[in-house]
């Protein structure tokens, strides 16, 4: 059943990406054909498969064509995928648009923009704060400004101090992201993303982006973006590419280059790809190279001596490891000129069946066990705990192929399908995480038996990096429950929580 299932997907995503194609997609062909064998291209998937925990997608592109793409399910090529500060890449690229068509500049200050949002008594430093040190990550501030959703805005911004001369001191600064994207939408009556519909999103066939606002309707900048894996490749091609695509110049020379230079120091540690500098809102590399990151591992790499793009989606907790396998792996395969190579159709083979099969492990265990039969359609209800999760429930249709979790969070009742060693999509809200912000997410699920009196289940949130594995041990009438995010902005296992089953 389960080829059967990957027999059909195929056949979907065929047809998808023909669709797709015609629409404007990245070109494919084999990594032969871009002087790439597929050899070192199946090590290096096969590397970030069985080394790298996490791992969502990969996409690479040689010469401008697609040689190797993959998703490791339930992730797909179909759906958008949370950018975090990768959002930040296209937030400076719609402050380069605006600078094109006159609506700003670059040294214009601040405060210009946000005269009634201005401190009563600013001080000098914030006076010379210009759009230049927003985009280079040296505001002058010494603490970050709030950057949540429901805290973030120019006020806020403007009301902290400003302890360094701006220009000289480096500090990471999502708040001042967000400056930039209130900036294009006091200067074109649009948010970043709407302003960039026309000018990046559609050219490039990017369909369907969303973008998380604060609470006064300005798109966050800094973060809340979410594209597909193809949507990345394609942004790292147009500024490889110098800002021109299909003939039409749709971003400025000048800016390509100032946007992917380094500005400004941000440290001296040669093996840190976060030390290379930093430009406007791109991060430099080592090997000549660039990218936008974001939390977690999203990456857009640029390789312009490759002539090459990296995009990869993911939720790993060293992202330096990551791109050390670009660098250990891949970059060695890569010739700076276009050269084919003999056909190797063993490799390939092995490559296409390889990337064809990509899947995060699913929970690990029996079918089923003898408490089973005890614990399915019994309710197991918890003292009031922070996470406001009031109970959960085990129910089976099919013989226990399938387990349905219910959960009642804050008020809600939740419903998700478990699959034994395959993943059952449903929606539900990121449970264990943060609810207010991931409240309705595309989610599967899969569950086993490691033991008699334990069902682990893990939930995969597969538009976001979080994956939730949850842990219940049964004894009786009573329920323990832990829960362990892979990864997390704190601590990823949440405080135990032990409930008292109904029948």
């Amino acid at each position: 059943m389960k080829t059967l299932v990957r027999i059909c997907l195929v056949i979907a995503l065929v047809g998808t990406a023909r669709a797709a194609q015609a629409a404007g997609a990245l070109p494919r062909t084999p990594p032969e054909a871009q002087g790439v064998s597929s050899a070192a291209m199946l090590e290096f998937v096969n590397f970030l498969d069985q080394q790298i925990e996490g791992m969502h997608s990969v996409m690479v592109v040689c010469h401008g064509q697609v040689i190797a793409e993959g998703w490791w399910f339930p992730y797909d090529a179909q759906h958008n995928h949370v950018l975090y500060s990768l959002s930040k890449s296209f937030t400076s690229t719609a402050v380069g648009l605006a600078v094109a068509e006159g609506k700003l500049s670059v040294d214009d200050e601040v405060l210009k923009f946000f005269p009634d949002d201005a401190p009563p008594d600013p001080g000098n430093n914030l006076k010379q704060m210009r759009v230049r040190d927003l985009l280079t990550m040296s505001t002058g501030h010494q603490d970050e400004p709030p950057t949540a959703p429901d805290a973030v805005s120019a006020k806020s911004f403007l009301a902290q101090a400003v302890p360094h001369l701006p220009g000289t001191h480096f500090k990471y600064n999502t708040a001042g992201t967000f400056m930039q994207s209130a900036i294009v939408q006091k200067v074109t009556g649009q948010t970043v993303l709407d302003f960039l519909g026309p000018r990046l999103f559609e050219p490039l066939g990017i369909e369907h982006p969303v973008w998380d606002t604060n609470f006064q309707g300005v798109s966050l900048g800094g973060y809340g973006l979410r594209v597909r894996t193809e949507d990345i490749a394609k942004f790292g091609q147009l500024y490889l590419q110098k800002g021109r695509w299909n003939g039409k110049q749709l971003l400025p020379v000048e800016w390509v280059a100032m946007a992917t230079a380094k500005q400004t120091s941000n440290g001296s540690n040669p093996k840190s790809d976060w030390n290379q500098g930093y430009g406007f809102q791109f991060w430099r590399c080592r090997h000549n190279a660039y990218r936008g990151d974001g939390a977690f591992g999203q990456y857009c790499l640029v390789m312009p001596d490759q002539d090459a793009v990296v995009a990869i989606t993911s939720g790993v907790k060293d992202m330096q490891a990551v791109l050390n396998v670009i660098w250990d792996k891949l970059l060695p395969a890569m010739q700076p000129r276009k050269l084919k190579l003999k056909p190797d159709t063993a490799a390939s083979k092995q490559l296409t069946e390889k990337l064809s099969h990509l899947e995060l492990r699913p929970a690990q265990g029996s079918e089923t066990s003898p408490v089973a039969s005890k614990i399915l359609n019994r309710k197991f209800a918890f003292p009031d705990n922070d996470r406001k999760i009031e109970s959960v429930a085990l129910s089976t249709s099919d013989s226990g192929k399938t387990l349905t979790l219910t959960a009642r969070m804050d008020g809600k009742e939740v419903t998700i399908p478990c699959g034994y060693r395959e993943w059952k999509k449903g929606r539900a809200p990121l449970l264990g995480g943060r609810l207010a912000q991931f409240p309705d997410e595309p989610t599967a699920g899969t569950f086993a038996w490691p033991t008699d009196d334990t069902c682990v289940i893990k939930l995969c949130a597969y538009e976001t990096p979080f994956h939730t594995t949850f842990t219940l041990t049964f004894a009786g009438d009573q329920v323990t429950l832990d829960s362990e995010a892979n990864v997390a902005f704190g601590p990823t296992k949440r405080p135990q929580l032990i409930g008292g089953g109904n029948n």
